[in-house]
């Protein structure tokens, strides 16, 4: 801790929560002053590497790839060489996806930023693109819940994401999501069309209420970009094993069909939701290869068999004693 560091990573880069709590940590807990006053963050849309403009299915454009090594080469020289520290070097530097350019600021997250809650809505039927889900900053009412079946056998595959380092066998970066929202075990929850564009910079995170007929299960979560043209751009994801939901060191399995309050770590992003797209949420139980199957069985990762695999029936509630939410930091422009 009494090192001064310089943390890169990306949005799509499968070690960024570790980087930014390193970060954070290390801006607080340093031991000296000076430390703390030396620690510096650069958040691009990569995923681990290589840096480029291109991360899965988006080109972010020239400034994707804008000066990295010129950042580095500063940083070491001023460590190594004992050289000036740039005075116009910000200490937080961080690429807004879907404005496509470099913003910066004195700490993360942004103080600017303020923590918006956005509720999960449905007439019951919020399964797959065709469905009635909706999401809005209104408190659900009595609503009905939303149902589906999940079947380890034949998982959500994984279009994207944050992974490392083989994208054959785990998608990395940002793609159209449009073909699992095409599935019946995928909920879609939709804001309205923006009105005025809304950044989104920081900490995702989401409190489902759920049921389950398993004992053991897993509930996942995707923040996506939707684009007047229909393409739904992925953020960021989570995923809450049901087992771990109070403790990772004293797991407990549930009781079949009794509900549960699930919070899920989904990460943290930077995007900017241009006026007139849509903010959507995806609830469902699988999001494979990118995450292990569960098999629903309670036994213990990796101990299942193909041959031990069960279906689950999932129920997702968005009511007034159960307010199913994401909350974003939003930054006002």
């Amino acid at each position: 801790m009494g090192t001064p560091t310089l943390h890169i990573g990306g949005w799509y880069d499968a070690f960024l929560d570790g980087i930014l709590r390193n970060y954070t940590e290390m801006c607080d807990a340093g031991t000296t002053a000076e430390t703390r006053r030396l620690q510096r963050l650069v958040v691009g849309p990569w995923f681990h590497l290589p840096w480029g403009r291109v991360v899965g299915g988006t080109n972010f454009g020239a400034e994707a790839d804008n000066g990295m090594d010129e950042v580095q080469l500063r940083w070491l020289d001023a460590r190594l060489k004992g050289l000036p520290d740039d005075p116009d070097e910000p200490r937080e530097r961080r690429f807004v996806l879907g404005e496509n350019r470099w913003r910066t600021a004195d700490d993360w997250p942004p103080p600017e930023a303020r923590r918006v809650r956005y509720y999960l809505h449905s007439a019951g039927r919020a399964n797959a693109l065709g469905g009635d889900g909706t999401l809005s900053r209104e408190r659900p009412l009595d609503e009905p819940s939303d149902l589906y079946v999940y079947d380890p056998t034949n998982p959500v595959p994984s279009i994207g994401g944050r992974a490392c380092c083989a994208p054959p066998l785990a998608p990395m970066g940002q793609f159209d999501q449009t073909p699992v929202e095409m599935r019946n075990d995928v909920l879609v929850y939709t804001s309205a069309p923006l009105d005025r564009d809304c950044e989104v910079t920081g900490p995702v995170s989401a409190t489902i209420w759920a049921a389950s007929s398993a004992c053991d299960t897993d509930f996942t979560v995707k923040l996506v970009d939707v684009h007047p043209d229909g393409r739904a751009l992925n953020l960021t994801d989570g995923v809450i094993r049901a087992r771990y939901r109070s403790s990772l060191e004293a797991p407990s399995l549930i009781e079949p069909d009794r509900p549960y309050e699930y919070h899920v770590d989904a990460g943290a992003t930077s995007n900017l939701f241009r006026r007139g797209h849509h903010i959507r949420l995806e609830v469902s139980s699988s999001n494979f290869p990118a995450i292990d199957r569960n098999p629903n069985t309670g036994q213990l990762l990796g101990a299942a068999r193909n041959s031990d695999l069960r279906p689950a029936l999932q129920t997702i509630y968005h009511d007034t004693a159960r307010p199913s939410h994401v909350v974003l930091s939003m930054i006002e422009r």
